[in-house]
């Protein structure tokens, strides 16, 4: 499907091009990954992210730790534990595996949703960049998913530092 759009729209950009006859097209194309990798509102974005979370993840990765270690010492005692004891303690171990895992999903989907949001914003003001820059040096088009494109019209260079003049 996403070869289809991006074919669709390489067809748009030749069919335009064929019909300006005596001026030149004006083409830009914006790698959004090389943006969303390298301004200064993305890394940002990612360094709030982790910041929110560093202490779930790290009490879910002593949670891991600490159920690991109950798990291998099960193991060891296993065989000299009488049967109530050992199964007791098997379902234990399961309803905290459980639990982890549940919390593990849910850290997961938090932090998905945060990241959506927070590059959400970033997209949106690289947007604006985008706009500003297309008017400005009045583009013809600007794209942004493209399978080639040229250093001579790729943009993304101004875009990022546009955004990190915060613009």
């Amino acid at each position: 499907m996403k070869s289809l759009s991006k074919t669709l729209v390489a067809a748009a950009a030749l069919t335009l091009a064929m019909g300006v006859s005596a001026q030149e097209l004006k083409i830009g194309y914006v790698n959004s990954e090389r943006v969303l990798r390298e301004a200064a509102p993305a890394k940002a974005a990612q360094a709030k992210l982790e910041a929110e979370f560093k202490k779930r993840e790290t009490e879910l990765a002593d949670q891991g730790n600490r159920l690991r270690g109950a798990m291998e010492k099960l193991e060891k005692e296993a065989p000299t534990l009488p049967e109530s004891e050992r199964t007791r303690r098997q379902r234990d171990l399961a309803d905290q595996d459980r639990d982890f895992q549940r919390k593990r999903r849910e850290l997961l989907e938090d932090l998905n949703q945060r990241k959506n949001e927070e590059l959400s914003a970033v997209v949106e003001r690289a947007n604006k960049v985008i706009k500003q820059i297309f008017e400005q040096e009045k583009y013809d088009i600007i794209l942004q998913e493209v399978i080639f494109a040229g250093p001579r019209v790729d943009i993304t260079k101004k875009v990022i530092d546009a955004l990190n003049a915060g613009k």
